[in-house]
């Protein structure tokens, strides 16, 4: 039988809780026994959407990003509100960030954005047979609406204006796809 690497939990501090994120300092015990300290960010977790037109474009959206001092292309995404289905929040949050709505929205793979400190889980989806509409982003949601190729992407990851995880994900997702099926 392996061995088990679980850490158990001794002591929890809420540090801050606010709109999007919870933080807390837990204190473990190690599988040695021995104790220890871990940082947590916790989050509601978020869908993303690789949507697609009939002409074989991603739609991105262009935004400043805080946290990076900087502008970057990324696919749309948003944060799920308490009990609410992924797939809703996809279709809400597509429309809302691009103005597209999918006939066909597929579900692909969930993933953990970075789990040595948070527990923020991400559900992408494939959105196809767009149908074209009018964005209405948040209040405090300030966007431009992008249609690149597949290898417009690819330059975009290079010069790093695609730059972020989903995105590079949804990218890759696309190029092999492309591989695989020949298009």
């Amino acid at each position: 039988m392996s061995q088990s690497f679980e850490e158990k939990t001794i002591k929890t501090t809420p540090i801050f809780s606010g709109r999007i994120i919870d933080l807390q300092v837990d204190e473990v015990e190690l599988p040695n026994g021995k104790t220890s300290t871990r940082e947590l960010v916790k989050h509601p977790g978020a869908v993303a959407v690789i949507p697609v037109t009939e002409d074989g474009k991603l739609v991105l959206v262009r935004q400043f990003r805080k946290a990076l001092e900087k502008e970057i292309l990324e696919i749309p995404a948003g944060k799920l509100e308490k009990g609410e289905d992924p797939l809703v929040c996809a279709e809400r949050e597509l429309e809302e960030e691009t103005g597209y709505a999918a006939k066909q929205l597929t579900f692909l793979r969930s993933f953990y954005t970075s789990p040595g400190f948070a527990d923020e889980i991400i559900y992408l989806y494939l959105a196809e047979q767009l149908i074209e509409g009018v964005a209405h982003t948040d209040e405090d949601e300030f966007v431009e609406v992008v249609e690149v190729t597949l290898d417009e992407a690819l330059q975009y990851m290079e010069n790093e204006r695609i730059h972020d995880a989903k995105t590079v994900f949804a990218v890759q997702y696309l190029q092999l796809r492309k591989l695989l099926t020949h298009d």
